[in-house]
């Protein structure tokens, strides 16, 4: 096994570069699925989850408004009061290159991949560290968004 490969319980994928805090990151995953649905612009192409606060960043067309980020809060934070359960599934490449956005997969990066689902609201490929049910996420709150030169910044942090 090379350094940059780990078992996860007989699934060969690629080894995750850091640990993030499982309910930041979870709730990133929901914040990140749903601001590509409602607005086209695909997953954040940059991010930076932290225990205490973190960020992603949006290419968007205009910056968002107050009550659509409440509405993105009050989303996340449905869904956390639902408990929903977070699951994986292991596949290979050939299965995800028809449903999910494979170019951020590592140079070399295993065959087998896996899959984060969050019951029907987000899945896609992550090698990171997660919740077992929303509810241990606890409060998701927006604490401010930038929108400059067509990006668009929220960060985010959990109250508990």
């Amino acid at each position: 096994m090379t350094d940059n490969i780990i078992n996860m319980q007989d699934n060969i994928i690629n080894e995750h570069n850091k640990q993030e805090y499982p309910p930041m990151h979870t709730a990133e995953h929901l914040l990140n699925g749903e601001i590509a649905r409602r607005y086209g612009c695909g997953r954040a192409f940059s991010a930076h989850i932290e225990r205490k606060k973190s960020k992603l960043d949006y290419h968007m067309e205009r910056a968002l408004t107050p009550e659509e980020i409440k509405a993105l809060e009050d989303y996340i934070n449905g869904i956390v009061a639902e408990d929903v359960a977070v699951t994986e599934e292991f596949i290979t490449q050939n299965e995800a290159i028809d449903r999910f956005d494979m170019s951020r997969l590592p140079e070399g990066a295993s065959d087998t991949v896996r899959v984060v689902r969050i019951g029907d609201y987000d899945e896609c490929l992550c090698a990171g560290t997660h919740v077992a049910h929303t509810a241990e996420i606890g409060t998701f709150r927006i604490s401010s968004s930038r929108y400059q030169d067509g990006v668009q910044r929220l960060v985010f942090k959990l109250d508990k």
